[in-house]
């Protein structure tokens, strides 16, 4: 099976334990490292909305906490008809461990739409040191501070 199978796989599996109690739309995510390790992960809704935390999100942090620093594909389900796109934090999540990551949704029709991170986030960043910040490089000289001063690393 590839890559992109099995992660479309173990998202689906993930998928079945959403707790979305208030939404109503259960997410499931899969995130493959570059040493091929695979994490799960599903929505968690809280009865304070802004508690929630995504499938994609959760699946990263749980690479993240067991070692895994990078990122290369992440895999997002979901039971609604059309394709599930990551939301913006996701998204900028992603970015911050893989600038080159490729980001599979599939449908539960078997839809499946191949994007990498920065089509889908063109002006992604990460924190080098302390206030300065590094851009996609072909966006680097659009990034400003609040004075309108470029920050690009």
């Amino acid at each position: 099976m590839r890559n992109k199978d099995r992660l479309i796989k173990v998202a689906q599996e993930a998928l079945k334990n959403s707790y979305s109690p208030y939404s109503h739309l259960r997410v499931g995510a899969a995130v493959l490292t570059n040493d091929g390790r695979i994490f799960s992960g599903t929505n968690i809704e809280n009865a304070s909305y802004g508690l929630t935390v995504c499938a994609e999100r959760v699946a990263i942090f749980k690479a993240i906490s067991e070692g895994a620093r990078r990122i290369t594909a992440v895999a997002v389900v979901s039971d609604t008809p059309s394709l599930c796109l990551p939301c913006g934090a996701c998204l900028q999540v992603i970015w911050e461990f893989g600038e080159n990551t490729e980001v599979i949704m599939c449908s539960p029709k078997g839809e499946i739409k191949v994007k990498k991170i920065q089509e889908l986030l063109p002006q992604g960043f990460v924190l080098k040191k302390k206030g300065n910040y590094s851009a996609n490089p072909s966006h680097a000289n659009k990034v400003k501070d609040s004075k309108g001063l470029n920050v690009s690393g």
